[in-house]
């Protein structure tokens, strides 16, 4: 502890070569966060916009879209202050924020995902009861929780880490994620067992009910005409492979903690780079290009007479 400071900072240790390949880090970094927000951005402007997206499944692809900057730009602006330094430091309670924002997001995403199976599967399965089941007060509703609950937990997780006694300040990572835990002293039992009870309640049964109503909507909708099968493949497609996507990169971030000395340095560093490049770049793809109706106000947009 630097009593001086009054202040611990924490060394990221996991960036490879970054002095000899300072500027082309930078200006990868700088590019893929532009084209983050401009894409993810683009698809919430038009969600907003369009009376016609004004619907339940939209407004869940919004927020996802919106969590995405949320996490990106946690993330990013300290990757582009890091490339450019002598020395890659975050204070560490900093670093408790970074752990906080980075997992709310994500376990908020789960819980939008699964909001979005449940309006899927009572669009198609109870179509009759749609419109009572999924008013704006039900959405509102679900938003709310989607966001309020992930950071009521997350924040327990955070504040019993910023209390803990710290041995080691340095981080074998870019920023801040589970890894935290192995700069104390002692990982405490609570943390431990509340992890894992956290793990199970929003991530493992939210991603259980999404199957188990993507598994409903199939069975339905393959005893029932095309239409029917287009429209489960059309809205149910994306969503599943966003939860694909987003599933292994979490698993992945939860399993890299614990082999820290076993995985070669420029390896983890491609793999972490994974979860904050492709998962952000992912999502406006696969809603931009496979949502129809969303595509069409895209197209329009992008390839509209320009006025001059």
């Amino acid at each position: 502890m630097d009593d001086e400071l009054n202040v611990t900072y924490i060394s990221l240790k996991g960036y490879v070569e970054v002095n000899k390949y300072r500027y082309v880090y930078f200006l990868i970094i700088f590019t893929v966060y532009i084209l983050i927000i401009c894409s993810n951005s683009t698809i919430v402007y038009l969600i907003m916009i369009h009376r016609n997206l004004h619907e339940p499944m939209y407004i869940f692809i919004a927020a996802l879209l919106l969590n995405c900057v949320l996490y990106s730009t946690n993330i990013y602006p300290k990757f582009l202050t890091d490339v450019l330094s002598e020395k890659q430091i975050i204070s560490y309670s900093a670093c408790v924020f970074q752990f906080f924002v980075l997992y709310f997001t994500g376990t908020s995403e789960f819980f939008l995902l699964s909001a979005m199976a449940y309006d899927r599967y009572v669009s198609i399965c109870e179509p009759l009861q749609y419109p009572t089941i999924m008013r704006k007060t039900t959405v509102n509703i679900l938003l709310l929780l989607a966001w309020i609950v992930p950071a009521l937990h997350i924040s327990v997780l955070a504040i019993a880490s910023v209390e803990s006694k710290l041995c080691n300040v340095t981080l074998t990572g870019i920023f801040c994620n589970n890894s935290i835990y192995q700069l104390q002293c002692v990982r405490s039992r609570f943390i431990t067992i509340y992890g894992v009870v956290g793990l199970l309640v929003f991530a493992i049964l939210p991603m259980l009910f999404i199957i188990f109503t993507n598994t409903k909507i199939f069975i339905i909708s393959y005893r029932s005409c095309r239409e029917v099968r287009r429209k489960a493949a059309e809205t149910c497609l994306p969503h599943l492979l966003v939860l694909i996507s987003f599933s292994s990169l979490t698993v992945y971030d939860i399993s890299i903690a614990r082999v820290e000395s076993n995985f070669p340095k420029t390896a983890r560093l491609i793999m972490t780079l994974q979860i904050v490049l492709s998962h952000p770049l992912f999502n406006p793809l696969i809603y931009g290009l496979k949502m129809k109706e969303i595509f069409k106000h895209l197209r329009r947009l992008l390839c509209s007479p320009k006025i001059i």
